[in-house]
């Protein structure tokens, strides 16, 4: 009589943090060494630029009750950091989804999220990159934080957070889009419309009364509003951060993630 030896199969259990390693490698490791990251650290300069040296005269002679036009524009540059972090994003979601893997990525034993928590690693990767570019550019021509350690503390996660947000929005898009390139274009113009019709550049009474409503009131101009408190001013206009000047743009911060992050999740856990 033979002993018979039964084998219990188990399947294996998916290292979750190592697959979030991985894809999160596949992301950095070839923007580095092509020198894509470069781009995280000259936008920012441009934008820089591009802002205060056609506009510094003009925007100090017409008044902003700022002690220089550098501390008042520099929330801009860092929300147009963040948007272009945000045009990558989208880019690479669409990629991905174009490519096919995302539907690779479901027929394998991935955890659901564990994709667009590789991407997200990756975009917070290049926004701490651009960040830093924007506050350095930043300094360069005059801004400084000018309130305690905590407030500077502040304006820097508020940044990050602000950018995430941006990211988190732009990879939904990217992932629901069939042309990476027409989505990357499209993506261009919100951050430039909002940008010129927000408080970034010019205080809302020196637009026209008919756009002022839009322009004190929409994201952008809430979000510039709140940075330049966190970062104080020596004239003392900046703001004093409490919860009825920080509120609104906290509420459109909560907006956007609210919005996207069950679509994420959703698009995430797509099973092929």
């Amino acid at each position: 009589m033979t002993a018979t030896t039964w084998h219990t199969h188990t399947p294996a259990t998916p290292d979750t943090v190592q697959q979030w390693w991985v894809l999160t490698m596949r992301l950095i490791v070839p923007s580095v060494k092509t020198g894509e990251v470069l781009a995280s650290v000259l936008a920012p300069a441009a934008f820089t630029a591009s802002f205060y040296i056609p506009l510094k005269t003009v925007m100090m002679f017409s008044g902003n009750g700022f002690s220089s036009y550098a501390q008042y524009m520099m929330p801009l540059v860092i929300l147009q950091a963040a948007a272009f972090t945000a045009i990558s994003a989208a880019f690479r979601s669409a990629t991905d989804s174009v490519a096919g893997l995302n539907r690779r990525f479901g027929a394998m034993p991935l955890r659901p999220l564990v994709p667009v928590a590789a991407r997200m690693s990756a975009n917070l990767f290049r926004l701490l990159i651009s960040l830093a570019a924007a506050i350095a550019a930043g300094y360069v021509i005059g801004f400084r934080f000018r309130l305690d350690a905590v407030h500077t503390l502040g304006f820097l996660v508020f940044s990050v957070l602000i950018g995430l947000a941006l990211t988190l929005g732009a990879d939904v898009i990217g992932t629901l889009s069939k042309s990476p390139e027409a989505t990357s274009q499209a993506l261009v113009l919100p951050p430039l419309i909002f940008g010129m019709l927000s408080t970034g550049l010019a205080p809302a009474s020196q637009f026209p009364e008919w756009i002022q409503w839009f322009v004190r009131n929409q994201p952008v101009s809430q979000f510039a509003i709140g940075l330049r408190a966190l970062a104080g001013d020596t004239a003392g206009n900046a703001g004093t951060v409490s919860w009825s000047l920080m509120g609104p743009s906290l509420l459109w911060l909560a907006a956007i993630v609210a919005i996207c992050t069950p679509v994420a999740i959703r698009l995430s856990s797509r099973r092929a």
